[in-house]
């Protein structure tokens, strides 16, 4: 792409309805948003007037039902994304914006997480807008999004220039936000209909082997109660598939840990994205690995803490965090001598490519992850048969 835009219009970088080489991004969007309820007019119009009111726009609907919306493991929105809306408020398009933003948590009922992540990709669009001069949402054009677009790809309008996969994510929640304000009325057309996001190349997930896991899981010392913690939530990891956030939202009422054998597994209540509720099978490794944590390891922690249901807890009895369950599992590989790069979500990654090398349905591993798409699954499939073709070359006699 170019690094300098064409000027010539008001906002800088060429006049409306103009078409240039560069002005179409020209693959393919997978998947977009598709918005279809309706939120207050009175609030959505505010993005309609050139001049951006006095004072606060007044939330559409009440907090009450937005809590509700949120599901029981919803979270106070973090500090950063306070002062970001506040930010958007500050404008006309900015307004309009939030209004979308509240569409996307309480009407379609959308993780806190993912709400966050579009939210600041909509307040950098915002921004952009408005160092064009775009401070109606009936002036946007295909011109201006595709202008966008190049920005974010050079980093020209100030920020950092952002990945192929970053670009195509921003670029798909403006597609989203111009898609409904479409179907509400409050434009005649929608500019972005035409700008496709850039297709990220596929990146396959990074399994480790069952014996690297087995050393990881095993370089963990059991003799203290934090050591009983962190083989406990290890061990769920790999033997649930979930996500680090579902894991450390856990609390002690989600578990089902039966003592029957006849009974058959035991089984966990995992909250997804957007506080999809499924029910996963837990292994016999990580039953007794929580069983033991919770007669020897957390009655300690949760002593020191203002009693949390939290299942899994910090040394000041608090819920363990995100960033030092990564800790927890970075510690261990290195313990195991484990050279490639580990995460949380590798053991996600090798639970499913685990399971369907021994023959699991994709069906089955789809509802096992979570995953609101089978197709999003199939990925693993792909993992899959590699390590079936280097099989194949290696056991059979004129196979190569």
């Amino acid at each position: 792409m170019p690094s300098n835009v064409p000027a010539g219009s008001a906002g800088g970088y060429g006049a409306p309805g103009s078409t240039g080489p560069n002005d179409t991004i020209e693959l393919d969007l997978s998947a977009q948003l598709n918005p279809t309820l309706i939120l207050d007019r009175s609030e959505l119009a505010a993005g309609i007037a050139s001049e951006p009111e006095s004072g606060p726009v007044r939330d559409s609907a009440p907090k009450a039902a937005a809590a509700k919306s949120a599901g029981p493991k919803s979270a106070a929105p973090a500090r950063s994304s306070r002062s970001a809306e506040d930010e958007l408020r500050a404008t006309a398009v900015g307004r309009a914006i939030a209004s979308y933003l509240q569409h996307m948590a309480v009407e379609r009922g959308l993780a806190r997480n993912t709400v966050d992540a579009y939210r600041r990709d909509l307040l950098r669009y915002a921004r952009f807008l408005s160092a064009h001069g775009r401070d109606a949402i009936k002036d946007i054009t295909r011109h201006d999004v595709t202008a966008f677009a190049r920005s974010i790809a050079e980093g020209s309008d100030g920020a950092s220039a952002l990945s192929v996969r970053s670009a195509a994510r921003t670029i798909v929640a403006v597609r989203g936000l111009h898609k409904f304000w479409a179907l509400e009325g409050l434009t005649e057309s929608d500019p972005a209909a035409d700008v496709h996001p850039p297709l990220p190349g596929k990146r396959l997930p990074k399994a480790i082997s069952v014996d690297e896991v087995t050393r990881i899981l095993e370089a963990i010392p059991l003799d203290t109660p934090m050591g009983l913690r962190d083989r406990a939530l290890l061990e769920f990891l790999y033997s649930t598939g979930a996500r680090i956030s579902e894991a450390v939202g856990l609390d002690l009422d989600d578990l089902s840990l039966e003592r029957i054998p006849a009974s058959g597994p035991d089984v966990v209540r995992l909250f997804g994205k957007g506080s999809k509720e499924r029910l996963v099978p837990l292994g016999s490794y990580a039953a007794r690995a929580l069983d033991d944590y919770l007669v020897r390891g957390r009655p300690g922690a949760a002593a020191k803490g203002k009693g949390t249901p939290a299942l899994f807890l910090n040394a000041r009895g608090g819920r363990l965090s995100r960033q030092s369950a990564w800790t927890i599992l970075k510690s261990a590989a290195e313990r195991a001598k484990i050279d490639r790069d580990v995460s949380p979500h590798t053991l996600r990654h090798s639970f499913a490519t685990h399971l369907l090398e021994g023959g699991a349905d994709v069906r089955v591993v789809q509802e096992l992850l979570g995953h609101a798409s089978v197709t999003t699954t199939q990925v693993y499939t792909l993992v899959t048969a590699d390590t079936l073709r280097e099989v194949y070359a290696a056991a059979h006699p004129r196979a190569l």
